[in-house]
């Protein structure tokens, strides 16, 4: 394995670890403490506002890696996607301060929890001598998420779209990530949940892909696979 693959990358939310409850019900929570009148219907609305303003937003990578100016780049980002979402859904007086405030839960570690295999799996790959990477669209709330859950010190490097001025799908992040590692494509396997970002997105760049999908569903013809990551290394193995 070691001898064709040496490095692995990861995508990080929702193939390392995942939001504890789900993004909606945090986003209604924390609005209806701020003034938003909720229904019954509302985290079904919140959740395909998201969707929809994710859509019509422009990708999260800015010009700047000034880290204050980053940091403001992404927040007013954010701000952009959450007030869409609020203005299909139904605004409030409070949005300003409510924002801030869950603005600041997605850095909290205590938000987060690793997936059960998480940490079993990225140990064995270290200790059979892989170098480990992150590829996220994450913005730098990431970093404080890492050493709060644990995992930093598993990844030899962390490439965000945020800093690098690309977002997956785009081949230019991935190259980037690759280039700090000094590999070419082939030597390199890309795992995450998106068939989008993270398999085509690869593979387009010429990364090896895998799809961990953990719905019980039949594998897609000609990807890579996983339910779990307790069978990326036995996947490895035969590659």
């Amino acid at each position: 394995m070691a001898q064709t693959h040496q490095v692995v990358f990861f995508d990080a939310a929702e193939t390392l670890f995942h939001i504890k409850g789900s993004v909606e019900e945090i986003y209604q929570h924390h609005a209806v403490r701020h003034g938003f009148k909720q229904t019954p219907e509302s985290l079904t609305a919140i959740k395909q506002a998201f969707s929809r303003a994710f859509q019509d937003a422009p990708p999260a990578i800015f010009a700047t890696t000034e880290p204050a100016a980053l940091k403001e780049s992404e927040r007013l980002w954010w701000f952009d996607i959450v007030h869409n979402v609020f203005y299909r859904v139904g605004m409030f007086e409070g949005f300003d301060e409510f924002f801030e405030e869950v603005f600041a839960v997605f850095a909290d570690p205590a938000a987060w929890t690793l997936y059960p295999e998480t940490e079993s799996v990225l140990a064995q790959l270290k200790a059979q001598g892989m170098e480990l990477g992150i590829i996220s669209n994450f913005d730098s709330r990431l970093f404080p998420v890492l050493r709060g859950l644990g995992i930093e010190r598993y990844f030899d490097t962390v490439t965000i779209s945020s800093l690098s001025q690309a977002a997956k799908p785009a081949p230019k992040i991935f190259q980037l990530a690759l280039e700090k590692h000094a590999i070419d494509p082939e030597e390199a396997v890309h795992v995450g949940d998106s068939l989008r970002d993270d398999v085509q997105g690869a593979t387009k760049a010429g990364l090896t892909s895998v799809l961990i999908d953990r719905s019980p569903a039949d594998a897609a013809p000609g990807i890579h696979r996983i339910s779990s990551l307790d069978q990326l290394l036995p996947l490895l193995a035969r590659l």
